[in-house]
């Protein structure tokens, strides 16, 4: 059965394909979102870190400012969020504490520390004593720390929720349903089949399906490139009263060459993550995963294992060959992407929103999103393509 077409449908209903969909009916283009249980999705087991400064890497400087773009509009997108939802979202302005374990670690975090000041980022450097001192249940081998005040917090399954909420009442049409196939007519994406047998069509259409966004049946070859799926276990404990405040901001360190991280809720939750795995779209929580992740957030931070542990989790973060988002027109008309945000998906949620929504309303594409073009990958595939032909 075929329905009303909309002027814009959006495939995946994850919090960057809600996001679109909510600030793309805001522009006042009718737009339907289609996913089997709108909400869910890679941030269900995020623990939802906004901290574009801390998780800096080098060689990230244009994905830096995305995040940062990102992350300045957060306080603004979670108030008018809550208010559009009535729904809250868990934001929370703590700021995000780095620390070294031991004289590599510290070395290490003095190099990052060198290179945001070289980038204009604020940061600040606290001795072992003074890292303590703002978090006392630190362990006394900590010998160094950066503070980043901005690095702040979201609840992504709240965000989730609220965003849901917010499109019912912007008008969005929530399709609850899986995409079949990716409907083409005269090399222009039209719409897509759906399980129930019907279709959707539409005047243009986002792909926000996450790690699978790749595997869309009917998507033509080279028009997007696979989008792999990253494992993360996740583990959420809860503080009880007695012991609150536990954690004030949350607190990163590299133990034994594995990233580890703590988000404190202001409900008492603590959330301890994440292992980082290319297993495929295996989601099983593993002995080895959560020992690791406990081991780790030991050695930082040894009265967690006086914690409850109330749930495990894993998910799979969206990766592109570099490892920056998907964002835009693609090399099919009609089709735009919106995946590939890797380990920055909650981050980067207000900013892809803003950015997609405005491509779809007025075609050209915003300037802070130029270089996330799906397209940049088109001669890499052309070369590898070629190169296979010549063997």
């Amino acid at each position: 059965m075929a329905r009303t077409p909309t002027d814009v449908l959006v495939v995946g209903g994850g919090i960057i394909g809600l996001a679109v969909a909510w600030r793309t009916a805001q522009r006042g283009l009718s737009t339907a979102l289609l996913d089997p249980d709108p909400g869910r999705g890679a941030a269900q087991v995020a623990a939802g870190m906004l901290a574009p400064v801390t998780e800096l890497q080098y060689g990230e400087e244009p994905l830096l400012r995305l995040g940062t773009a990102s992350n300045a509009r957060y306080a603004a997108f979670a108030a008018e969020l809550e208010d559009a939802s009535g729904l809250p979202t868990g934001y929370r302005a703590c700021g995000t504490l780095a620390v070294a374990l031991d004289a590599d670690d510290r070395a290490e975090l003095r190099e990052l520390h060198a290179f945001h000041r070289r980038l204009g980022l604020e940061s600040d450097w606290l001795t072992g004593r003074e890292a303590r001192r703002l978090e006392p249940m630190l362990a006394p081998s900590v010998s160094g720390g950066l503070l980043a005040a901005d690095d702040h917090q979201v609840d992504g399954r709240r965000v989730g929720a609220a965003l849901v909420e917010a499109c019912r009442r912007a008008g969005v049409e929530l399709v609850r349903g899986s995409a079949q196939r990716l409907l083409v007519a005269g090399d222009r994406a039209v719409g897509a089949a759906v399980d129930d047998g019907g279709e959707l069509h539409a005047g243009q259409v986002v792909l926000a399906a996450g790690s699978r966004s790749h595997l869309l049946p009917g998507l033509p070859e080279g028009v997007l490139p696979a989008v792999r799926p990253v494992k993360g276990q996740v583990l959420r404990l809860r503080v009880p009263p007695v012991y609150a405040p536990f954690l004030s901001r949350n607190v990163r360190a590299v133990v034994r060459g594995h990233h580890v991280y703590l988000v404190p809720r202001a409900d008492g939750e603590l959330v301890v993550g994440a292992t980082t795995e290319e297993m495929g779209y295996d989601t099983t929580v593993t002995a080895g995963g959560v020992y690791e992740l406990l081991r780790d957030a030991h050695a930082l931070v040894p009265g967690i294992t006086e914690l409850p542990l109330v749930e495990t989790g894993a998910g799979l973060r969206p990766g592109s060959p570099d490892n920056a988002p998907l964002l835009g027109p693609t090399a099919l008309d009609g089709l735009v992407a919106a995946t590939g945000h890797h380990r920055n998906g909650v981050l980067l949620t207000p900013v892809t929103g803003d950015l997609v929504a405005a491509y779809l309303a007025t075609g050209r594409v915003p300037d802070l999103a130029a270089p996330f073009l799906p397209t940049r990958f088109a001669r890499t595939t052309r070369t590898t393509a070629a190169q296979e032909a010549q063997r």
